[in-house]
């Protein structure tokens, strides 16, 4: 080792953001009631779920079946100007002859093997897992006795969520349940202004359209009632029923969910939250716009992030297709270095990623996913220590590459990382610091490095012990000078995904 000092300016007992959960108290709750003052007293963020850093979901239901448009087809079919609803009438035929409906028979699962997907959850690196339970298509994916329109009943006629559930517990991982159904309702039925655009409602409503029909069981397809608040209680009932049936660890719920009346949010944490205490686990809720307290819950941003640490936990949904999260027929997907470098900055800032993957109607995840997929999941069996339990530096990192701030901001969607750009993280017992380099850096190089040493002289130092490439034997060469910290890239091959160093902190 080449050094003139022994400690390193910049990596410091203060190596942390403040507080990255919350604090563990004693909880003298007995039971939540549906109010602020009771619910805030639950916490947002367990200390598992910052711990975690990766779980996966997928978006998989009657949509799937015409693997065309996106998961939007169920919304788009019924619009009068529009690509989808020309390709569905060329395909299936008319929307009067061939309704949403039609699908269901059609979408059968055969292939879905849940042990199988559980055990590819697991190999990827993910430590919870679960289905979107109920997109905005009215479908639910569980064995429902409050929705006829469940998987259990038709179409696959199994208990896609249940059976899930099971494998996922087998395997070690927690549960996840995403809601998006709360734009199911019908809100446009007396807005004739809102009739072309759906305004605050997944499907098209005019009085001649077959999303107006008054049958019983098929206006609940349609979240056609009568009055909205009869909706509402139907949209708590069923996350109750899931809550009650199969425990979940996460509520996950997509955006529209501020269109769900405040109390019957309410209704929903208490009995989540009861729930868990009733089967002794810590649970959570996850969010996408600002239509729960952050006091009790995570805030989540689609495809995108934040672009600085940020004090408490959050997350961002990102999906493996292009721009896709159903599955597409011929639609592209991401390749591993974009999906993983962007992951890692987002584990840099307090960030926890849930990733999507997209069946097939039958219930096949193909093997471009899966090869991508595996390629993430070779990456993490070498380089997991620098992921899990870790905890942002004071400083996320440095480089070129430009993110965002907020819902498709680029963070997992497009932006691309080198080897120029570098993130850190911190083992949670502050005994290492891990510097990612989101690229190969070039053999022999030495690189300067001050936003980890040299200007931070307001952080007492910390003495460093070794620095060494994550993965192998590989000592690394490092200098600190008065004004710098130095790195001396070694002469061995580096990962072409993200290249790890560690180092090891007395």
């Amino acid at each position: 080792m080449q050094t003139s000092l022994k400690y390193i300016l910049g990596i410091a007992t203060v190596v942390l953001v403040s507080c990255t959960s919350i604090p563990k108290k004693e909880k003298k709750v007995k039971v939540y009631k549906p109010t602020f003052e009771s619910l805030k007293q639950h916490g947002a963020a367990p200390e598992w779920f910052a711990d975690a850093k990766l779980g996966m979901y997928f978006h998989w239901g009657p949509y799937s079946v015409p693997a065309f448009g996106s998961a939007w087809y169920p919304h788009n079919m019924y619009k009068d100007t529009n690509g989808i609803r020309k390709h569905h009438e060329k395909t299936y035929g008319s929307i009067f002859e061939f309704g949403y409906e039609d699908f269901i028979p059609m979408f059968k699962a055969s292939h879905f093997d849940p042990d199988n997907w559980a055990e590819l959850f697991k190999q990827t690196g993910a430590k919870f897992a679960g289905p979107v339970a109920q997109h905005h298509d009215g479908f639910a994916m569980w064995d429902s006795e409050v929705n006829p329109w469940n998987a259990a009943d038709m179409g696959p006629k199994r208990d896609i969520l249940g059976e899930i559930f099971k494998s996922l517990k087998k395997k070690g991982l927690k549960t996840i349940a995403t809601f998006h159904h709360a734009r199911n309702g019908q809100r446009n039925a007396n807005k004739p202004e809102n009739w072309k655009t759906a305004y605050d409602s997944h499907y098209v409503y005019h009085p001649d359209l077959p999303t107006a029909t008054t049958d019983p069981k098929l206006r609940k397809l349609f979240g056609n009632f009568e009055k909205i608040e009869e909706f509402n209680q139907y949209w708590l009932d069923q996350v109750n029923e899931v809550v009650d049936k199969y425990s979940p660890d996460i509520l996950w719920y997509d955006s529209w969910l501020n269109l769900i009346p405040e109390e019957k949010r309410n209704e929903m944490a208490a009995h989540h939250f009861n729930n868990g205490m009733k089967h002794h686990k810590e649970v959570m809720l996850a969010h996408k716009q600002q239509d729960l307290p952050l006091a009790y819950s995570v805030l989540d941003y689609e495809q995108g992030g934040r672009k600085d640490s940020w004090p408490t936990p959050w997350m961002t949904d990102m999906t493996l297709g292009k721009n896709r999260w159903m599955y597409v027929e011929g639609h592209p997907y991401k390749t591993a270095d974009l999906v993983l470098r962007n992951m890692i900055d987002i584990w840099s800032k307090n960030g926890v990623v849930l990733l999507n993957v997209s069946p097939t109607a039958d219930g096949v995840i193909n093997q471009e996913q899966r090869d991508v997929l595996k390629e993430i999941g070779d990456w993490m069996k070498v380089h997991g220590e620098a992921v899990y339990g870790t905890r942002p530096h004071n400083i996320f990192g440095f480089g070129n590459a430009a993110t965002g701030e907020g819902h498709n901001a680029g963070q997992s969607s497009s932006v691309e990382y080198t080897a120029d750009d570098v993130r850190f993280t911190v083992a949670k017992n502050k005994k290492a610091l891990y510097v990612f380099f989101l690229g190969q850096p070039e053999q022999g190089k030495r690189i300067q490095m001050r936003a980890i040493g040299g200007y931070h002289r307001n952080i007492p130092p910390s003495p460093i012990k070794k620095v060494t490439l994550l993965g192998s034997n590989t000592s690394v060469e490092w200098e600190v000078t008065s004004d710098s910290f130095y790195l001396t890239i070694p002469e061995v091959e580096m990962n072409k995904l993200a290249t790890v160093f560690k180092f090891e902190l007395k």
